[in-house]
């Protein structure tokens, strides 16, 4: 059963969330009301995932990442931002958060970024002894239009990056939510053609008239024989990713830049920001429908003494 941390300094908040995440789940539900009473809280229980909110007294969210990026590598932290605190978000993602939710879509999307991070924390290890052993690893893919082989690929990815030491079990989660992203883009928004607002749109048809875009586009001759490229090159030093689709591209102008606060409420922006975040270097082709990132090792960042466990 996964244990989630939630963090904020607002006990009718908490309560708020608490109450969104009791529906349908068989998860453990912990708080805390502060930065330092969350580190004091992981001490005593093996919490899967934090959810924070950025604004406490004491220790806030920005401080609250960096600490348990260090002390407890292996805890993903997800933010809860609220309007106006867009910047500090880029800046936690950066010093080593997993994802955020604006506090204006928890109850439609906190739950699911819940479920994604926890998929990928959960990611295969049976070859993790093996692993151990390689020092270079290099594939690559052609993938049919089915969403399905995307997490497989992305545990696959996880287990390389993990076994050969690139980074800690955070940025573990961060590359493989990278590549998720990427990889997302490349099957929606690039083979099938499907902007945001198209795929919430197909989202409430499927749920009102049992009718799915998705399945629609994926049997069409204009759609069904295109594919999606994947190449990786993983060794001790860097990982570096190419995904490319058979789609008509995009205009790369509108790319957000790397610390875009405002990009993170523009539809469709979201992806691209925590691609931006979690990867030293992303950069697409001139068409639009390929993507080049590279994760190099990273050194964990420091944290006062009287920050951490």
């Amino acid at each position: 059963m996964p244990t989630i941390l939630i963090v904020d300094d607002s006990s009718v908040d908490r309560r708020l969330v608490g109450g969104l995440l009791e529906q349908d789940t068989d998860w453990n539900l912990e708080y805390a009301e502060n930065g330092r009473a969350a580190l004091a809280r992981l001490r005593e229980v093996n919490a899967d995932v934090v959810v924070t909110d950025m604004n406490m007294p004491e220790m806030d969210g920005l401080d609250l990442v960096r600490a348990v990026r260090v002390h407890y590598s292996d805890v993903p932290v997800i933010l809860m931002t609220g309007q106006g605190s867009e910047a500090l978000a880029i800046e936690a993602l950066d010093l080593g958060a997993a994802s955020y939710v604006p506090k204006s879509h928890l109850n439609d999307s906190l739950r699911n970024s819940i479920e994604q991070v926890l998929g990928l924390v959960r990611a295969d290890r049976t070859y993790e002894q093996l692993i151990d052993c390689m020092t270079r690893n290099e594939f690559t893919f052609l993938l049919p239009n089915d969403a399905a082989l995307i997490d497989p690929l992305v545990d696959l990815v996880q287990q390389m990056v993990g076994g050969l030491r690139l980074c800690d079990p955070i940025g573990r989660v961060r590359v493989g939510m990278a590549l998720e992203q990427a990889l997302l883009n490349a099957l929606y928004r690039g083979n099938l053609e499907l902007s945001p607002d198209m795929m919430h749109q197909a989202s409430e048809k499927l749920l009102s008239e049992g009718v799915d875009l998705v399945e629609q586009r994926r049997t069409q001759p204009k759609y069904r024989d295109r594919r999606v490229f994947v190449e990786a090159h993983v060794t001790k030093e860097e990982a570096r990713f190419v995904v490319r689709d058979e789609g008509p591209g995009f205009d790369t102008s509108t790319v957000p830049a790397p610390h875009d606060a405002h990009a993170l409420e523009r539809e469709g922006g979201r992806g691209l920001v925590l691609m931006r975040s979690f990867m030293d270097e992303v950069r697409f082709n001139d068409v639009g429908n390929e993507v080049t990132m590279v994760k190099r090792r990273e050194a964990v960042p420091d944290v006062p003494p009287d920050e951490g466990a």
